[in-house]
């Protein structure tokens, strides 16, 4: 028995009472020069959420008659509740009213003590009996006046209720009104954050600085530490023929890269001939990262700490430093790479009836982008000129590509086939325009390699029994399919037959998918049902994937740009080489497991902060347009107002307040908005003309008006309205944080948010 085994025996028995730190010492007979070690030792049990500690400095076990295991704790935006989802797989989640919150914060581990098993919304509900480790070393936010001898920082996040106390002393050069990093150095005796300012980003109202802060705000690491970037420099930037022995040579066969336009790492290659039997051979040929970044390098630690690279619309914050991404990683045309090829032999039918993995080094032919092989593929003479030598080679892809697709739409994937909106930024991360982007024959080729890659990379696995990272995607919950079909009937479609999350297929939601193909609610009921399907993530079982209609899925295209990648190509290696020992199974079980968790959490924060930029951007983009009109679409009714949505994506409120035609009222059974007096009524899916009223950079909202109502002295109310929703901002968080000492238990439902920028399949 080692020595946490015996703490947890002594602190577990009948006879024990709770002591303090000095008073253990005594009991346990623990000489002086052991005693840091005995200190370690409870902390390590208090982060493994096995004791805890008191507020007085007493050491207890956690009893599981009387208390839960430890879980992180997720407050709410609004009122200051929040949940903790239990550190126990499978475990539900335990309301926490904001009066019990017990001193904790948003992104805290705690021990709850359990009060209800089931409350009016059907969850568990407790308090918080004990904080484990606090969640957050640094919050972004705005220096505000001072208030007894210290100035205050309003967090950006609104689910951090509390401003951090900083003495003019640690304000770091930083003024009133600035965007601040804040370091929280401790917690007073009434658990308020005290901190010190470390990096001042700008002005509040600065869209730079409002970026950055939501870089810092989602933990994104966004500079290189220098161990890391001196081992990324002692990497060759060309490949060596020492390198290049024992792999199967590919450079003089035609090989190439399609991407965008901006690209700069290109990690995928893709090359296709006949077979002897009249077969098709798809390569799809992948950088060989794990090569130069190997397992326990500085180089693979930070990969690891950052998981992903995070596209924001300014800029692109990669895994891995630019010498790898751009570089020896990058699949650069005219230059010698290391790759690993799949090779997929596809039948007339475009059935994948074998494959083979091979450790290679490639040669790509051309950089190709996806514009020109649209326009190729289209007709255009100049370009078919030019690339004489690949016309042949795409034209047979793009037919292969389709029969693909038609597969895969034959099982049930659901193909999510809508123009995105892409907000464009100038040097000073200014917006400059917002475009809708349609995906052409190209994006949808290289879309179908790439998962035709990754489900057979998948599959292999599965059945060599590897430890392995899948790429996994649950079936929508039964209240997110109510919902959706709800959202629908708005515009004539809906759900067939009994909805059930058991008996639901990718077919049923497909099917609205090509029913609303070419309207006008197309990208509106496309973007609501990617939020009504669950967030797909990252796991060392395979479960399948709904949302493609595939039983075997993993990401295995991607390297450069996803941690998950990078170490399915060091299982695989491993594997090619020879096949895992007894001591690589072991090994890599738990680092499949830890790097499963860690992508999908760091996978959440990169979409959150994207996310959170294009909303940033839109408000600051749609200022240029205040008071002029649009055509716009309801895209959601609520009992206070209604959002519609502009051609180019931008989404803005309508408050009640402002509509001056009637007195509104919300009919909740029928989701509208009806006039009291004239029975006017406006619904999801109506189309409408608005008037550009407002637009908060510090909110992150577009305030629109109906036309019929966009006089002056409305413009003016609304305006001065968002002024002191901006000063009261910081108020609320003080509030809330109190909130509780009064009596009563608060509550609220909990709000399941969803987007993304990318289809990230």
């Amino acid at each position: 028995m080692n020595r946490k085994e015996k703490l947890i025996n002594y602190m577990s028995g009948s006879t024990y009472v709770p002591l303090k730190f000095e008073e253990l010492v005594v009991v346990l007979d623990v000489p002086k020069n052991d005693r840091d070690e005995l200190a370690e030792l409870l902390d390590e049990l208090i982060k493994e959420g096995r004791i805890y500690k008191t507020k007085k400095g007493r050491y207890c076990a956690v009893s599981g008659k009387t208390l839960t295991a430890s879980g992180k704790l997720s407050c709410s935006a609004r009122g200051g509740f929040g949940f903790v989802r239990p550190d126990e797989e499978g475990a539900e989640d335990i309301f926490i009213a904001a009066e019990n919150l017990g001193g904790a914060y948003d992104g805290d581990r705690v021990l709850v003590r359990i009060d209800k098993k089931d409350n009016s919304y059907g969850h568990s509900e407790g308090h918080v009996a004990g904080i484990i480790e606090r969640g957050n070393d640094t919050i972004v936010g705005v220096v505000s006046g001072i208030k007894n001898k210290s100035y205050r920082i309003v967090p950006d996040r609104k689910s951090f209720f509390a401003q951090v106390r900083v003495s003019p002393a640690k304000l770091g050069g930083a003024e009133v009104g600035d965007r601040v990093i804040v370091r929280i150095t401790e917690y007073n005796k009434k658990n308020k954050p005290i901190g010190e300012i470390i990096t001042v980003l700008g002005r509040a109202d600065s869209a730079e600085s409002c970026l950055n802060g939501i870089i810092s705000e989602n933990g994104i690491r966004s500079v290189f530490p220098k161990a890391v970037t001196d081992e990324a420099d002692k990497i060759p930037d060309h490949v060596t023929k020492a390198e290049i022995r024992g792999r199967e040579d590919l450079r003089s066969k035609i090989i190439f890269t399609i991407d965008g336009d901006d690209s700069k790492d290109f990690d995928d290659a893709v090359s296709l001939e006949k077979a002897e039997n009249g077969n098709s051979i798809l390569g799809v040929h992948i950088a060989d990262v794990s090569y130069y970044v190997r397992e326990g390098s500085e180089l693979d630690k930070e990969a690891y700490r950052r998981a992903t690279s995070v596209y924001m619309p300014h800029k692109v914050i990669p895994m891995l430093p630019k010498r790898l991404s751009n570089g020896i990683c990058s699949l650069n045309p005219d230059t010698d790479r290391l790759a690993f090829s799949v090779f997929m032999e596809i039948d007339k039918n475009g059935n994948i009836i074998d494959h083979r993995l091979s450790k290679t080094v490639i040669h790509s032919h051309a950089r190709m982008t996806y514009n020109n092989v649209n326009r190729i593929l289209d007709g255009d003479t100049r370009l078919r000129e030019q690339y004489s030598e690949l016309v042949g080679i795409l034209e047979d892809m793009d037919a292969l590509s389709r029969k693909l697709a038609a597969l895969r739409q034959k099982r049930g994937a659901i193909d999510f086939d809508f123009p995105e909106a892409k907000v464009k930024c100038g040097a000073d991360a200014m917006p400059t325009e917002i475009v809708i982007e349609d995906r052409g024959k190209s994006q949808r080729l290289i879309e179908s390699f790439m998962l035709a890659a990754n489900e057979t990379i998948a599959e292999a696995a599965y059945w060599a029994e590897l430890p392995f990272v899948y790429r996994v995607h649950e079936s929508p919950s039964m209240e997110k399919l109510t919902a959706f079909n709800d959202f629908i009937k708005n515009f004539g479609y809906s759900l067939k037959g009994k909805i059930d999350p058991e008996t639901v297929h990718p077919k049923d939601l497909q099917r609205i998918v090509e029913e609303a193909k070419g309207t006008p609610e197309e990208l509106m009921i496309s973007t609501v049902m990617l939020r009504s399907l669950m967030k797909a993530c990252y796991h060392e079982t395979n479960s399948g994937h709904f949302g493609l209609a595939a039983r075997y899925y993993c990401h295995f295209t991607s390297p450069i740009r996803r941690y998950p990648d990078l170490i399915i190509h060091r299982i695989l290696s491993l594997y090619i080489d020879g096949g895992l020992d007894e001591s690589d199974y072991n090994r890599l079980a738990g680092a499949v497991r830890e790097a499963a968790e860690n992508s999908s959490e760091r996978e959440i924060a990169a979409e959150k902060a994207e996310r959170d930029a294009v909303d940033l951007l839109k408000a600051v983009y749609m200022q240029s347009y205040l008071g002029e009109s649009f055509d716009a679409v309801i895209s959601s009714v609520t009992s206070f107002g209604m959002f519609a949505m502009l051609e180019n994506s931008c989404e803005g409120l309508i408050r009640c307040e402002t509509m001056r035609g009637d007195y509104f009222e919300y009919d909740e059974t029928r989701r509208m908005l009806v006039g009291r007096r004239t029975g006017v009524s406006y619904k999801i899916g109506d189309r409408i003309r608005i008037t550009v009223a407002g637009c908060s950079v510090l909110l992150r909202q577009i305030d629109f008006v109906l036309e019929s109502d966009a006089d002056p002295s409305t413009i003016r109310k609304l305006a001065k309205r968002t002024e002191l929703a901006e000063r009261r901002s910081d108020e609320k968080k003080d509030k809330r944080a109190s909130r509780g000492k009064r009596h009563g238990r608060g509550g609220g439902k909990r709000r399941d948010t969803a987007g993304r920028k990318k289809r990230r399949r």
